[in-house]
């Protein structure tokens, strides 16, 4: 049989071998989520907060043909100067592999790499979902289906704020994933901790969402689990504040006709011009928060397996 095209730090390797901690990381917000220099230094901010964690680190990208699980410094800086890398979900991935192109992994490209590496928990800022106007459009993102195929446990600050709350909370209940608040009753909105949405569940520690990941392996269900992680306090932007830029941004994107893949990268760029920058400290801010509750389910869960 073929070997996989798998290609291991050897940080990454050594912990995978002796049962340790380790948390997946996505590429995506670093080619396409957040502009240079700061995507290379956040990418290295949220390594050093998986380590400072107790776990190990596992950004996964697509270089020459094999799937990176883990990226030595040199690898991390030059993906984030790739700006032409694509952005890969199940559908290109393994064309973008075959080619021997570079690829950066979406949360549903990230999720499968990640099991076929052995791993358990990943850590990103938030999911895809359901776009506004997808009645019409059918812009539904390939995270929710994954979500529901790929055993993995991810760890967000909800769903993107951009996208269309309620229904992105409707299909994921249709493809049975298991959506967690953590710490509290109401889902995350990214940007936000209120979406004025009640989570269909609600965890307290890490010990819970680890224990519920090892029972539904135990029962043999399929996909993973969603955890929706709040943005810390102090560093959230208000509903009554993000929502009006959410409207404008939107509204620039109609007027101009962006649609399918381009649709995320734009919002994202025009509320950061809305928000005068502080959308983009809320991101860091959410992702890193992301990567301590990450580490802490995927300690909980090496624990669990000794």
């Amino acid at each position: 049989m073929t070997p996989l095209p798998l290609t291991f730090a050897p940080e990454v390797r050594s912990a995978l071998d002796n049962g340790a901690p380790v948390v997946a990381l996505e590429s995506t917000i670093i080619t396409h989520g957040m502009p240079w220099p700061q995507n290379y230094e956040t990418a290295k901010q949220v390594e050093a907060e998986v380590r400072a964690a107790g776990a190990t680190p596992a950004t996964i990208a697509i270089m020459g043909g094999q799937i990176h699980i883990g990226l030595t410094p040199q690898e991390l800086e030059k993906l984030a100067q790739t700006p032409d890398a694509m952005k890969l979900s199940r559908a290109d991935l393994a064309f973008c592999l075959a080619a021997g192109k570079t690829g950066a992994t979406t949360v549903a490209a990230t999720m499968i790499c990640a099991h076929l590496a052995g791993i358990s928990v990943f850590a990103t800022g938030g999911i895809g979902g359901v776009h506004r106007g997808a009645e019409d459009s059918f812009d539904i993102s390939a995270d929710l289906a994954e979500l529901g195929l790929t055993p993995v446990t991810v760890v967000a600050a909800g769903a993107k704020a951009i996208l269309d709350l309620p229904k992105t909370l409707e299909v994921l209940e249709t493809n049975g994933v298991p959506v967690i608040a953590y710490g509290q009753d109401e889902l995350p909105a990214f940007w936000s901790r209120q979406s004025g949405l009640k989570a269909p569940l609600r965890a307290d520690s890490a010990a819970e969402i680890a224990a519920a990941h090892l029972m539904r392996a135990k029962l043999g269900l399929h996909g993973g689990q969603l955890v929706a992680n709040p943005i810390p306090t102090e560093a959230e932007i208000p509903r009554e504040e993000i929502v009006p830029a959410i409207e404008g941004a939107l509204a620039d994107a109609t007027a101009q006709g962006i649609a399918a893949k381009e649709v995320t990268p734009f919002l994202l760029a025009r509320i950061y011009a809305l928000t005068e920058g502080r959308s983009l400290a809320a991101n860091i801010a959410l992702v890193l928060n992301n990567a301590r509750l990450a580490s802490a389910i995927a300690r909980e869960i090496a624990d669990a397996r000794r």
